[in-house]
């Protein structure tokens, strides 16, 4: 299922995957909910730096994109909880090998022996 917000065609892949995760926060998001579903304020306090507005827009967005599954209970009070989708799981794992790069590269830790 091609999925896409942007006007025209896509120039290549990465390209479309940019567009997708483009933004300061939004690796960041899929990273700590790699961890486990999360409370919007439990993600908030979990991304120190990232405002009430920001969060909510991407998380809309991912949402939006098959990337995030927003969870509402029919409680009191209300809760809602969001956990990445069999897609977001899939994206994390593609930006594993760059998280890897950068470890080597910019933050100088020792390459992770391979399994």
């Amino acid at each position: 299922m091609a999925i896409g917000r942007r006007a025209g065609a896509y120039i290549c892949g990465v390209d479309a995957a940019m567009d997708v995760i483009g933004g300061k926060w939004k690796v960041l998001i899929l990273w700590e909910l790699s961890l486990r579903p999360y409370r919007f304020g439990e993600l908030r306090r979990a991304l120190a730096g990232i405002t009430e507005k920001v969060l909510a827009a991407h998380l809309r967005e991912l949402e939006a994109d098959g990337i995030v599954h927003r969870q509402e209970y029919d409680e009191v009070p209300p809760r809602v909880e969001y956990s990445l989708t069999p897609r977001g799981v899939a994206l994390n794992e593609a930006l594993e090998p760059l998280a890897a790069w950068g470890k080597v590269n910019v933050l100088g830790q020792a390459p992770e022996p391979a399994a």
